[in-house]
């Protein structure tokens, strides 16, 4: 193992421990999650369950609020069903199929608290049930709005990074590992501070452990990100990954873990921004393609499409 070795400050640990990559499973996901199944927790725990609903896709939160409202209705349904067909005046009495349809869009009428008035609940039962369901609608519309609203007042950076990790040419005689990223909203982010954690795998005393480096960068502070920013860690004798080579990064399992720290001046608020790279991430002898250009006008255009796009280049040191 070719790696540069170095004092072991156990403050550079991520919080996994000493516990080693197995099976090319990163510590850190490509989208800044901590690749860790949790087991054990209760089903009905609050906290949690509003956690997950307000941080998932936006693909599943409006398939889980469409299908529960769908279910909703399809219960409610069934009961006024149960009831009998005179259950609700002014519903078809044609057959099942025509009465269940009538029923539920009465329910969805009853829950929405819309009430359109062409069919109406008859007897006490009726009456009782349209009763209880248009006070849960109320309660649920309340809660889905809470939701809906704490998606879109959750403060969150909107950080796109290179796909890659390359090792490039650096200054005159060196080389270095780089990646860039930029912001994807218009918003002003200030004051902005990187990490790097470099991590490995290594054999002590027979059985594998994790390693944790921080890696010195060019520049760790920015004041503000108005185009792309190129991290750039110089592969020097003091870098803990001096003399290494692409056998060794796979060997060992490594990995980059990158921790993003900038001011939302929109929100007021600090947010975070986090990435991985694994061993297979990295390219060895390439070069960063322009991001930027500039329109008719002189004014500078940053194309985001390009952020990834690199182009081979000898490395002769």
């Amino acid at each position: 193992m070719a790696f540069h070795k170095r004092k072991i400050n156990p403050l550079d640990d991520l919080g996994f421990g000493s516990q080693p990559v197995m099976k090319n499973q990163p510590l850190v996901n490509k989208a800044g999650s901590p690749n860790v199944r949790r087991i054990g927790l209760p089903f009905f725990n609050t906290a949690n369950n509003y956690h997950t609903l307000i941080t998932m896709s936006w693909t599943k939160f409006w398939l889980l609020v469409l299908s529960g409202y769908a279910i909703v209705n399809l219960l409610f349904a069934l009961v006024y069903m149960s009831f009998g067909a005179g259950s609700l005046d002014g519903a078809a009495d044609n057959s099942a199929l025509t009465h269940f349809w009538a029923a539920f869009f009465f329910s969805a009428q009853t829950i929405s608290t819309v009430g359109y008035g062409h069919i109406s609940p008859h007897g006490m039962a009726a009456n009782s049930v349209a009763a209880l369901e248009s006070m849960l609608g109320l309660l649920a519309f309340a809660l889905a709005t809470g939701l809906l609203y704490g998606r879109f007042s959750r403060p969150s950076a909107q950080i796109t990074y290179s796909k890659n990790i390359i090792v490039a040419p650096y200054l005159e005689n060196s080389k270095g590992l780089m990646f860039r990223l930029a912001n994807m909203r218009r918003n002003m982010l200030i004051d902005l501070s990187i990490e790097i954690i470099f991590s490995y795998n290594e054999i002590v005393d027979g059985k594998p452990i994790r390693r944790f480096y921080p890696l010195e960068v060019e520049r760790s502070k920015v004041s503000l990100l108005t185009m792309n920013w190129t991290i750039v860690h110089e592969l020097n004798e003091n870098s803990p990954l001096n003399g290494m080579a692409q056998q060794d990064l796979e060997q060992s399992e490594a990995g980059f873990a990158i921790l993003l720290r900038s001011f939302d001046d929109t929100f007021s608020q600090t947010v975070h921004s986090r990435t991985a790279y694994t061993a297979s991430d990295v390219i060895w002898g390439a070069k960063f393609k322009p991001v930027f250009d500039r329109d008719n006008d002189g004014r500078i255009v940053l194309d985001l499409s390009k952020i990834s796009a690199y182009e081979p280049y000898e490395l002769n040191v």
